[in-house]
């Protein structure tokens, strides 16, 4: 019996080393997806996407934000550094920097240039705006750089940012039809990109057109198929089925397939043949890919969260994961890959449907907030001493300021008064408050999270729940409600028990949580807190019975 003990405890050892760390790591963002629609759709998903995920690997159940203002940018960022704007810098998709005293895109840069069939614009992106680590860059250090990290998205800084600094590529797509990259990472496309795109996989969905996936009694849990909440797509007459995509692609471009479920197919398929063609999770150095499927967050902009369009789009996303978790079951194995998924922010609902259900709220666009703020300067101080408003942000002319003889803190005070007495602000704070803060203040900690002093504006601004700076159609984002905050977080694969929590957790501790369960360093700007439950491997026990 000793015998058999010894050999079964040298066999978990060799086995337990053999096993630090998976041959694939896949992480999966969903934009704009709400946790609530795993639980809208769930009827009518399938066995083996979504509800596989959920059902073999352990689901965050109360998953969220701890910052604002949840943009897609800042979102990515977050998930992969394990930290937030006020660390990583990148505090908006583009914001107004009172350093450079100009607007600037997340992932802008102007020493590079476009790599393939893209405009010269689409390609001048690269991460050097991230300030911090990311998990993927830790992966490509703990590996002697031998480890691949790729990332994909339709979007520039859906793929950029979660690849980090050390990414062997990162690929998005251009109106043009094509996948992309910049000199960042190389000065020629690698040849199986450059094959894909010549294949011209886009045309294939844009010539069939977008018509509903199931039967349209399927969509109960959706508005009629055309109601007034909904925006048009590409100048379509009216928002309803069957969309020639055809038609709008010869009045535009390449690009309308963005706001269409099919972006996410053709993202899927480029993502199988990253896995074939740069033979990710072939051998025991871990390999990390990737994704992010941005066309939920086209659809659900334009057509809201009650739309069939948008429901049309998750039952076709939730087969898209199915083909990919059979696709790496095949090429990499059962076992041998550690996947997660999340979403780099939620959505609210349109106000418009709020306000005809009697909630007292409005939309209040940006540009009406910000005519407002002119209008109370000029009024009170005789001039227009608002340099910038946005992304909830104001900036001063401090130079006005100066040259007036104004004191800025009593400009402040008069500004603060007047936002807090506009029917839809709920807070203000101050530069000064931002920085003194204590944690007492839910809100505060917010805003305090996602501030940074040499980026972000003297003041901002927090909308009442329910208020939002948007048109009347679609929806948006941004705020630290939980319909913006609640997103889903889900681990399946390699050494992932099967479980749920309810408990509150956050985005930040996603990317410190892998870096301990495949033994890799954390990035280098998170706190470090983690999700024990995924590092709780289930334990099996050997019988010692003869």
């Amino acid at each position: 019996m000793k015998k058999t003990i010894v050999l079964l405890t040298l066999f978990v050892i060799v086995n337990l080393n053999a096993q630090q760390r998976p041959k694939l790591v896949v992480g999966i963002v969903v934009d704009q997806m709400k946790m609530e629609y795993l639980y809208r759709f769930s009827d009518d998903f399938t066995q083996n996407g979504f509800k596989r995920l959920m059902n073999e690997g352990f689901t965050f159940q109360n998953m969220h934000y701890n910052y604002m203002p949840t943009y897609t940018a800042p979102g990515h960022a977050s998930i992969y550094t394990g930290t937030t704007p006020a660390t990583h810098g990148i505090v908006g998709n583009e914001w107004f920097s009172r350093t450079l005293g100009k607007e600037m895109y997340c992932t802008d840069d102007a020493g590079v240039k476009t790599v393939g069939d893209g405009t010269a614009e689409e390609g001048a992106m690269s991460p050097r705006n991230l300030q911090s680590t990311t998990i993927t860059d830790e992966v490509r250090m703990a590996t002697n750089f031998q480890g691949k990290v790729i990332g994909m998205s339709l979007k520039d800084r859906g793929a950029i940012l979660p690849a980090g600094h050390f990414a062997n590529w990162a690929f998005w797509y251009s109106k043009t039809g094509s996948f992309i990259s910049s000199t960042f990472y190389g000065e020629k496309l690698p040849e199986w990109v450059t094959e894909f795109n010549n294949e011209k996989n886009y045309l294939k969905y844009i010539n069939k057109g977008w018509d509903l996936y199931k039967p349209a009694s399927v969509y109960n849990e959706s508005l009629p198929d055309n109601n007034p909440y909904e925006g048009k797509l590409y100048g379509s007459a009216t928002p309803v089925f069957p969309y020639d995509l055809k038609s709008m692609y010869e009045k535009n471009d390449a690009g309308i397939l963005r706001s269409t479920p099919f972006g996410n197919d053709l993202l899927a398929e480029f993502a199988k043949k990253a896995i074939e063609k740069e033979n990710l999770g072939k051998d025991d150095i871990t390999d990390f890919l990737t994704v992010s499927f941005s066309s939920t967050d086209y659809v659900g902009h334009l057509l809201g969260p009650r739309s069939m369009e948008l429901q049309d789009t998750y039952l076709r996303l939730d087969q898209t994961i199915a083909d990919f978790l059979e696709y790496l079951d095949k090429t990499v194995g059962k076992g041998n890959y550690l996947l997660f998924l999340t979403a780099d922010h939620a959505g609210a609902e349109n106000v418009i449907y709020l306000k005809d259900h009697k909630y007292n709220v409005d939309n209040y666009p940006s540009k009406d907030v910000r005519k407002s703020l002119q209008d109370f300067s000029v009024k009170t101080f005789g001039v227009d001493l608002v340099l910038n408003y946005s992304n909830f942000n104001l900036f001063f002319n401090k130079q006005i300021i100066q040259d007036k003889g104004l004191e800025l803190s009593k400009v402040k005070q008069a500004f603060k008064d007047f936002l807090i007495a506009q029917p839809q602000v709920k807070k203000v704070y101050t530069e000064e408050e931002i920085l003194a803060n204590g944690g007492n203040d839910y809100y505060l900690n917010f805003v305090a999270k996602g501030y940074d002093v040499t980026q972000d504006g003297d003041m901002i601004i927090i909308d009442k729940a329910g208020n939002i700076e948007y048109s009347t159609t679609g929806t948006s984002h941004g705020t630290p409600y939980s319909y913006d905050t609640h997103v889903p977080a889900i681990f399946f694969g390699w050494h992932i028990k099967r479980g749920e929590s309810y408990d509150k957790k956050a985005i930040t501790e996603i990317a410190p949580t892998v870096a301990q369960k495949i033994k890799v360093a954390f990035p280098n700007g998170t706190e470090a807190k983690v999700l024990q439950e995924v590092l709780d491997e289930k334990k099996e026990v050997l019988s010692t019975k003869k």
